[in-house]
């Protein structure tokens, strides 16, 4: 009798203590617009579920890819309304609400990926990220290399010049269409999950986006030409609400920065290795992919562009700039 007493408490304890860490348990949303099979998906699961482990399940975070939460621009107004928690995004939104972040996007700033990577480690950076979250309340975790922005085109392109009329679709956003506004094209902001259909039915002719995003989204099957451009090195943030940031405890922001850090480092190292591969891949596909002269694009924006015009200082483009 004794036994069977003790056995019920047991069980009736456990399901107790099962009960309250269900009750403790935090559900957090994390979303993106990109799609299952790119690293910005694969290594946010990972990193939720370590989140979970590394806080000994306190934390479930599920995550949303694809836009299943909303395009790129209602993902960051949910950090608002509390509809995610979590988001991938890239700085030219963030510039939205802190225009001086936008800096980094501006054509040919970065030379390569390890100098964008460099720069992250920087005051620079820690003083653009702090400036973000005193205008926007919510606070950049992370910092992972989204790729190299090249042109696609269903005509030839070897100069800036060659993008005279050309109809593209660029994301409506001041540094992103600062290049192609500056040769000549004539720019259409499509919502990104609509470019392939509008590079299908020809109501565009061109776009820019880096090797993986033209390869993941099959951008290549509706155009005849990759040049490489190389315009902007791009990255994206890793970005936590106010809401959320704000509730947690300094010991789970710890957990939170490291974990979400070692994510964009195991996604940018993927990105990068698939980089150096997909020219290749592209020109066995029959597609034609052609260098340009960087100087002529670089010359040409900066003589028809002004920083000031962006919200960007000479001072934090000189400064980023000189980043070793």
């Amino acid at each position: 009798m004794k036994f069977k007493l003790l056995t019920l408490l047991g069980a009736t304890a456990a399901i107790l203590a099962s009960a309250l860490t269900a009750q403790a348990q935090t559900a957090l949303k994390w979303a993106h617009v990109y799609e299952t099979s790119e690293p910005f998906h694969t290594e946010s699961v990972w990193a939720a579920e370590e989140i979970g482990k590394r806080t000994e399940g306190r934390y479930k975070i599920d995550v949303f890819p694809a836009s299943q939460l909303g395009k790129e621009a209602d993902i960051n107004q949910g950090l608002k309304l509390g509809t995610v928690d979590i988001i991938i995004s890239g700085s030219s939104f963030a510039a939205r609400e802190y225009a001086p972040i936008g800096v980094t996007y501006f054509p040919y700033i970065f030379r390569d990926p390890a100098h964008l990577i460099a720069y992250t480690k920087t005051d620079v950076f820690k003083r653009l990220a702090q400036g973000y979250e005193e205008a926007s309340g919510n606070h950049i975790t992370a910092v992972t290399y989204y790729g190299t922005r090249h042109t696609t085109s269903n005509r030839p392109i070897a100069k800036c010049a060659d993008m005279q009329g050309l109809k593209m679709r660029v994301p409506d956003v001041p540094a992103y269409l600062a290049m192609p506004r500056a040769c000549g094209a004539n720019t259409t902001p499509i919502a990104f999950a609509e470019v392939y259909l509008a590079l299908q039915n020809g109501t565009v002719e061109a776009q820019e986006n880096p090797l993986t995003t033209i390869e993941a989204k099959k951008f290549y099957e509706v155009q005849k030409h990759i040049v490489l451009t190389g315009h902007i090195v791009d990255h994206l943030n890793t970005v936590v609400s106010k809401n959320l940031w704000s509730q947690l405890s300094d010991a789970d922001k710890q957990i939170f920065t490291e974990v979400m850090q070692e994510a964009a480092e195991r996604a940018t190292k993927i990105i990068e290795e698939r980089e150096n591969k997909l020219v290749e891949t592209f020109k066995e596909r029959g597609i034609e992919v052609t260098e340009v002269d960087k100087a002529d694009f670089e010359s040409t924006v900066m003589d028809k562009v002004k920083l000031e015009d962006f919200g960007y200082t000479k001072e934090d483009w000189e400064a980023v700039r000189a980043v070793k």
